[in-house]
């Protein structure tokens, strides 16, 4: 459930979700408020993560940023999505890690390297992205019943018009 800016205390290591109109920007809280995040280089840090178009870009920049500032007017939650599958970092270990990468530029690919990559492998080692897994499994899924459905109609012209073939024969 997303929650409110004055609510939400998270504790460094946390991972942050954040809301945003067709898909969620993600950061890993590093305390006194502020995150560290991957965004398209050539944007603000805001405006990447604000932006559907960060998904055209190649290259990406690690930055650190105010919570409140990312945030803006979006729905945020805490979300260590994957502590149920693998043991998290140590606290120390994460944040060093976090800091280590500011400033610098990475490789950008929505599928293969994105923020949330990025954040859950600082968490746990393992870069994973669900929303790339569950966009390509809708995708997979939309897909697989447009092929159904398109089956479907072949099967349903095959049997009427096989059962039309042989009314007119035996009239």
């Amino acid at each position: 459930m997303a929650q409110r800016m004055d609510v939400v205390k998270p504790k460094p290591g946390d991972l942050i979700e954040i809301f945003r109109v067709g898909y969620q920007h993600w950061a890993i809280y590093v305390g006194d408020g502020c995150i560290i995040h991957l965004v398209p280089a050539s944007e603000e840090a805001c405006g990447g993560s604000y932006s559907m178009m960060s998904v055209l870009h190649d290259k990406a920049i690690v930055k650190m940023d105010n919570l409140r500032h990312v945030v803006g007017t979006s729905k945020f939650r805490i979300n260590n999505l994957l502590d149920d599958v693998y043991e998290p970092r140590s606290v120390g270990e994460i944040l060093k890690d976090a800091w280590s990468w500011v400033g610098q530029e990475l490789p950008y690919c929505v599928f293969r390297g994105n923020c949330e990559h990025f954040v859950t492998e600082l968490r746990y080692g393992k870069p994973e992205s669900r929303q790339v897994r569950d966009a390509v499994q809708t995708a997979v899924g939309v897909g697989a019943a447009a092929i159904g459905v398109g089956l479907l109609a072949v099967a349903a012209v095959a049997i009427f018009g096989s059962e039309r073939k042989e009314r007119r024969s035996s009239q």
